[in-house]
């Protein structure tokens, strides 16, 4: 097992340390956003959502990324012209690894990139007529029936009017065009993007084909991204017990689908932070309950299945429930038996944007491995507390700087799905339009950290020695250079999938090749082979010094 030091001590040591080294007004503002678990506390409190301290090298991606990159990009029958340099546009494009596979003739633009590639000029004299002309050539060339316009910076900044230019083309065209001002300063991350984005597709998009009738078992899959392959895994499973997904928001999924969206019985929520807004607003416009769920880990996807099952209340949904589950872990269990003996007594840490940085901790534990340190990029304090700490969540100016659509209640298609007296009772069993956040599930003595940064993250990987780092992009190569294994776990690198059973399974292995392969230890950053600077000491005059 590891013998690594672990206490209460240590760990309190470690946190007094990183916030020594900073200026007092940095370290006050950092101590708000740290914190180490303590079960036997009611309540434990992080800050979360707020700007990062001007001069750190934070790890957050910014608000255009939020939109397009993570809830848009994903639909695979539109279009997505990005408004600005091309440089914001590759950013975005190619590189999340959110699969999509086409049916036989349906429109798939997911290996394209389009971007109306502003030069100088364009930002000094204006972009609207070089947008007005990118949409024409979408038009003309790929006959889209819809398209999305995301702007990026300088399009906020110099006043493009993006939305009369969407309006005046869908009227133009008779497609569906709309258009966020998604510009990458808004808010204080991604999580601005995500918001914006799914205010688009609520007023466009979602609740927009009434002549389709959803079958029985019908479900969306919201929040889920198809990295690697993920939403494949889970919709296997799913379409195995019986359910009919009408909806996949957005990872594998399409504009087409979201239209018949509001129909569904369900709506399953995976990451909460990007997709909650939009739970929200179809049970609010609809009457679509929410279920927080996790095909994550085995447990957990057990465990979701069971509460899926409990909601819907059938006999033939039940039993089949249970012999899905018993199939799939009678597959696994020699494979998860055998990478839980290579990976036991391990640790890591864990910072990952989304509800990832919670989810993947039960797998982790499922090989052997615990986590020691968790945080999340760009989370608020719902996602580590629980909702229940929403009331109570101040709202600033970055807050108001986001559209908060005032829904209501749709007269021709608002339903309610469960009786009351039942809907009272099934909250009280399973996550119904709830969710407790990462921190509860949390080990007593585990680090919580928001916002984790380049100097943090340094100083805790050479105290604590994690044997593996779950990182973003960005984060990652700082733990390589220090001789630490780090699995990237936005787009995966190139492994996946890793939800539900089978995906536990590649996970299990993919860690277990990264921790045991010799090449980590190997790795000598050059500055410590030479040194960095060089220089050399002056004489100092007697005066001087006096």
């Amino acid at each position: 097992m590891n013998d690594k030091d672990f206490s209460k001590e240590k760990i309190d040591n470690v946190i007094d340390k990183l916030l020594y080294s900073y200026p007092a007004k940095v370290s006050k503002n950092r101590k708000e956003h740290m914190l180490v678990r303590d079960c036997s506390q009611d309540k434990q409190q992080i800050k979360a959502n707020t700007r990062t301290v001007p001069g750190i090298i934070t790890n957050r991606g910014c608000c255009y990324a939020g939109c397009k990159g993570v809830v848009l990009g994903p639909l695979r029958d539109m279009v997505h012209i990005v408004h600005g340099p091309i440089g914001c546009s590759y950013y975005a494009w190619g590189t999340r690894r959110h699969k999509g596979k086409p049916k036989e003739g349906e429109q798939n633009y997911l290996p394209y990139s389009f971007s109306t590639d502003m030069q100088e000029k364009d930002i000094v004299f204006g972009g609207e007529k070089k947008l007005k002309q990118a949409i024409k050539e979408a038009v003309e060339i790929f006959n889209p029936k819809n398209i999305a316009i995301c702007s990026t910076c300088p399009v906020g900044l110099i006043g493009d009017d993006i939305n009369s230019v969407a309006a005046e083309a869908e009227k133009e065209y008779g497609i569906t065009i709309f258009a966020t001002s998604c510009e990458g300063y808004k808010g204080v991350s991604q999580s601005g993007g995500h918001h914006i984005a799914n205010n688009a597709l609520m007023k466009h998009v979602i609740g927009s084909n009434n002549d389709f009738v959803a079958p029985k078992y019908s479900i969306n899959i919201l929040g889920e991204y198809n990295i690697g392959g993920d939403e494949w895994e889970i919709s296997r499973i799913l379409s195995k017990i019986g359910y009919n997904i009408i909806a996949r928001m957005t990872g594998n999924g399409t504009t087409e689908e979201l239209r018949n969206a509001h129909k569904a019985d369900l709506n399953l929520v995976q990451c909460h932070r990007s997709i909650n807004y939009i739970a929200e607003m179809i049970e609010k416009k609809y009457g679509t309950p929410w279920l927080k769920v996790n095909f994550i880990g085995i447990e957990a996807t057990v465990r979701t299945l069971r509460d899926m099952a409990k909601f819907f209340d059938d006999p033939e949904i039940l039993s089949r429930t249970e012999e899905v589950i018993k199939e799939e872990l009678e597959d696994i269990r020699e494979d998860v038996e055998y990478y839980r003996g290579q990976c036991a007594g391990k640790t890591a840490f864990l910072f990952v944007g989304g509800s990832r940085a919670h989810h993947y901790q039960g797998l982790y534990k499922e090989i052997g491995i615990e986590t020691v340190l968790a945080g999340y990029e760009f989370a608020h304090r719902d996602d580590y507390e629980g909702r229940h700490v929403i009331p109570d969540i101040q709202i600033d100016a970055d807050n108001r700087n986001i559209e908060d659509l005032d829904v209501q209640k749709d007269p021709q298609n608002y339903r309610i799905v469960i009786p009351p007296q039942r809907r009272e009772k099934l909250e009280q069993e399973i996550p119904l339009n709830n969710y407790a956040g990462m921190i509860n599930e949390m080990k007593d003595g585990s680090v919580v950290i928001d916002d984790l940064n380049h100097y943090e993250t340094e100083e805790l990987i050479r105290i604590l020695k994690p044997d593996v780092f779950g990182s973003g992009i960005k984060d990652k190569y700082i733990a390589q250079k220090m001789g630490i294994f780090s699995k990237q776990m936005h787009s995966y690198d190139y492994g996946g999938p890793y939800a539900g059973f089978k995906g536990a399974v590649n996970f299990a292995r993919d860690i277990a090749m990264g921790i045991h392969t010799p090449t980590w230890s190997y790795l000598v950053p050059p500055w410590k082979k030479e040194p960095s600077l060089e220089g050399e000491v002056s004489y100092i005059p007697e005066s001087v010094e006096q």
